[in-house]
């Protein structure tokens, strides 16, 4: 089974959540501090958004998983920091056992798609296919 990593370009803590806040708060809409916030809890909810769920349910044949940056450990943590990964950032794994981890979508692509679920499958199965991850989206029937 393959593996998806969302990470955050937020901390986990009270104090992370208070530091977003105020750069989301203070940022321009243009230039949000972390699309992947965006894309899963509509930017300052601390829940995920209906969509969001309804999304990641769409995604077959992997676990997704969704991370604060201090909560980045071992693997995780040395491939973001050796490849200088600008967050967020979306990872992949074909599987935990043995296999690189491979960015799926950086933050700039994150960006383009951070209010469109839709355009966010397509280019996670796109960029998962060309990575050699095998992702089944299924259609929003």
């Amino acid at each position: 089974m393959a593996h998806i990593y969302v990470v955050y370009n937020a901390d986990s803590t009270a104090l992370g959540k208070m530091k977003y806040a105020y750069t989301k708060i203070s940022s321009s809409s243009s230039d949000s501090p972390c699309a992947a916030c965006d894309l899963t809890h509509n930017g300052l909810h601390l829940t995920e958004t209906v969509q969001w769920s309804a999304a990641k349910k769409r995604i077959e044949g992997a676990e997704i998983h969704q991370l604060h940056r201090d909560e980045l450990k071992g693997e995780l943590k040395r491939f973001v920091d050796s490849e200088k990964l600008e967050l967020p950032v979306v990872l992949g794994q074909e599987s935990m056992e043995r296999t690189a981890l491979k960015v799926l979508m950086t933050k700039g692509e994150l960006a383009l798609c951070s209010k469109d679920h839709e355009k966010f499958l397509a280019s996670l199965q796109k960029n998962a296919s060309g990575q050699g991850i095998v992702l089944n989206i299924q259609s929003n029937e």
